[in-house]
């Protein structure tokens, strides 16, 4: 029972593109099969995008103070979809100011993250979750964790965030390990990374960056996963714009079903996570 929990947690809305099968894993949201309507944009004389600063390596300033990062990209690579790309902008905000940007039609979508929930429906229509963020354990490299990985898990000490949604997932679906909380995710990394946790179990985005750029993360890596969760962990990231412009949120859906099915997603995604998370 509990192995076809975890199996189903494992390939809910994931599938690995076959090309790139070994190492690193380029996680496919898209059905080269299905068929999206092209979108008409003619009459609209501008598509602006909003985003942050803050939020690397989505969105970031650059060394030479330019906006980069895997947004910025991302947005450019719609609009060359699209074949807007002389009307498309891209413009950075605080995030407590994207709201009422959207809302004064200083923009036309927010590409920042905004959290798909029951009332962020009531204000926007979202385009398809481009990318989700699955749990990840990771463990020092020389720990034998094996396949069944839930049967692995019994009784090691798992380094967990307190009070955090990976907690209760790590409760619920994991209930032979035991959760050691801590009140940050750097001091359970650290204590790993000392020996003192037989793993940790987070964001596996977050602890991908710690693995490519932390010195003491090369006591580590990732074991079993890449596990979705929606329930725990969100419906991913998704385009938002007015919820009255569903056109511009299908034209999204097409421009992202092509840039997966065409490769440019794998190609930004590697560029700007090449340690994959999943």
């Amino acid at each position: 029972m509990k192995s076809s929990i975890l199996s189903l947690l494992l390939l809910f809305g994931l599938t690995v593109a076959p090309a790139l099968a070994q190492s690193p894993n380029v996680p496919v949201f898209w059905d080269e099969k299905e068929q999206f309507t092209v979108p008409d944009l003619s009459t609209r004389e501008r598509i602006r995008f909003l985003t942050t600063t803050d939020f690397a390596p989505f969105n970031f300033l650059d060394a030479n103070g330019r906006l980069s990062g895997f947004h910025v990209d991302l947005a450019r690579a719609i609009c060359r979809e699209l074949k807007i790309s002389d009307r498309c902008q891209i413009q950075a905000l605080p995030w407590s100011e994207l709201d009422a940007a959207l809302s004064d039609k200083q923009g036309e979508a927010l590409l920042a993250g905004v959290a798909i929930t029951a009332e962020s429906r009531e204000k926007y229509a979202f385009t398809r979750p481009y990318l989700r963020f699955p749990a990840r354990f990771v463990a020092t490299n020389a720990s034998n964790f094996a396949e069944p990985l839930y049967q692995s898990l019994q009784s090691r000490r798992i380094g967990v965030v307190a009070a955090s949604s990976h907690e209760r997932m790590l409760k619920a679906d994991f209930p032979k390990s035991v959760a050691i909380p801590y009140p940050d995710a750097k001091t359970m990394q650290d204590e790993l990374a000392e020996g003192k946790l037989d793993a940790v179990f987070g964001d596996g985005m977050r602890l991908a960056i710690w693995l490519g750029t932390s010195q003491e993360a090369g006591c580590c890596r990732f074991v079993g996963g890449p596990y979705i969760a929606p329930e725990h962990l969100g419906q991913g990231l998704a385009i938002a714009v007015p919820k009255e412009d569903q056109e511009l949120a299908q034209a999204f859906n097409y421009a992202l079903h092509e840039i997966g099915v065409k490769g440019i997603f794998a190609e930004l995604y590697l560029r700007y996570f090449p340690i994959s998370f999943y």
